[in-house]
C-alpha cells in the first residue's frame, strides 16, 4: 500500500494504474469506511482513499480542530483491507492558496443540514470536485448515512457531466442500531448508551407510514417530542422524498425520514427509507 501526500506523487502513481475507485474520507475510520472500501475493491484495478479533514465544509463554531485525526491506526485499517493507495494531503496540497472558485450546489443546499450548517454543501462539493480531478476515478463510493451529501454530489457529477459512476452505500450500524459515525468518540457512556434512540425513532416513523400514516408533520413532531422528552436537542426530523428531499405529497411511495439531533455536545445524523 502507497501512502501518498501530494497530488503530483499521487498522478504518478496512478498513471501506472489509471483503473481506480475512490473512497473519500475525513479519516477516523471505522467498519462503515470498510465496508465502503469492500464495495469498492472488486470494481477496479486499484482502490484509493482520501484521508483530508475539510476546512471548508466547517462552520466557524463547529469540530474542524478537535475533529479526530488518526492517520497512523487508519492506515493500519487500510492496509488490512487491502487498499492500493492512501491519499492524504495537508490543506496547504489542497488549498494552495485560496479557494476563491467553489461549486455552488443548487437549492438543495439550504434545506435540512444545509439551513443548519450554512455553506456546509458547498465546501462538500468544493473539495470533492477537487478531489476527483486529482484521483481521476471512473466510480466513488459514499455511504447513505450523509443522505443529502449523497443527493448534491450525485447532481453534480450528472450537471458537470463527469465521467464517474456515484455508488451509494446502505449505512452500517452497532448491533443496537446506532449508525457508526466518527464522532460517535465524543458520546459519554451515558450519551452512547442513549443514542440508539434517534434510530429507534426513525423506525417508527418509518413503520407509521408504511402502515398508511400521512400526516407527515404530526409524525415529525412527535419525533421530535419523544427525543427532546429524553434530552435531545433535535435540529430537525424531516419525512422527504428521496428523490429531491422535497416535501411529499399523497401518493409519493419512496419516502426518506432524515434526523440531526444533539445529545450532549455530539450531533448525530441519520435516516431511514420507506418503500411504501
Amino acid at each position: 500500500m502507497d501512502v501518498i501526500h501530494s497530488v503530483a506523487a499521487l498522478r504518478e502513481r496512478l498513471q501506472r494504474v489509471p483503473n481506480n475507485v475512490f473512497v473519500p474520507t475525513m479519516g477516523n475510520l471505522h467498519a462503515g469506511h470498510i465496508q465502503l472500501i469492500n464495495i469498492a475493491k472488486p470494481r477496479a484495478a486499484c482502490t484509493v482513499v482520501s484521508i483530508f479533514v475539510n476546512r471548508l465544509q466547517f462552520g466557524p463554531r463547529e469540530d474542524f480542530e478537535r475533529y479526530p485525526r488518526t492517520l497512523e491506526a487508519d492506515c493500519e485499517k487500510l492496509r488490512a483491507a487491502g487498499v492500493d493507495v492512501v491519499f492524504a494531503p495537508d490543506e496547504k496540497e489542497i488549498y494552495p492558496e485560496p479557494q476563491t472558485f467553489v461549486v455552488e450546489p443548487s437549492e438543495l443546499q439550504h434545506t435540512l443540514d444545509g439551513a443548519v450548517r450554512p455553506g456546509h454543501f458547498r465546501g462538500v462539493s468544493t473539495v470533492v470536485l477537487k478531489l476527483f480531478n486529482m484521483v481521476a476515478p471512473h466510480s466513488a463510493i459514499f455511504g447513505k448515512k450523509d443522505y443529502q451529501q449523497c443527493l448534491v454530489l450525485t447532481n453534480m457529477v450528472r450537471q458537470l457531466a463527469l465521467p464517474i459512476d456515484i455508488i451509494l452505500a446502505e449505512t452500517v450500524r452497532a448491533d443496537d442500531g446506532l449508525a457508526l459515525s466518527s464522532r460517535n468518540t465524543y458520546l459519554s457512556p451515558d450519551e452512547r448508551r442513549e443514542a440508539p434512540r434517534l434510530y429507534q425513532q426513525l423506525c417508527r416513523a418509518r413503520d407509521e407510514l408504511v402502515d398508511g400514516a400521512r400526516d407527515y408533520q404530526r409524525i415529525e413532531l412527535d419525533v421530535m417530542a419523544e427525543l427532546a422528552h429524553h434530552g435531545w436537542k433535535p435540529d430537525y426530523i424531516a419525512v422527504r422524498r428521496q428523490s429531491d428531499l422535497q416535501s411529499p405529497v399523497n401518493g409519493e411511495q419512496r419516502l426518506v425520514v432524515l434526523a440531526a439531533a444533539r445529545l450532549g455536545k455530539t450531533r448525530l445524523i441519520d435516516n431511514i427509507e420507506a418503500n411504501l
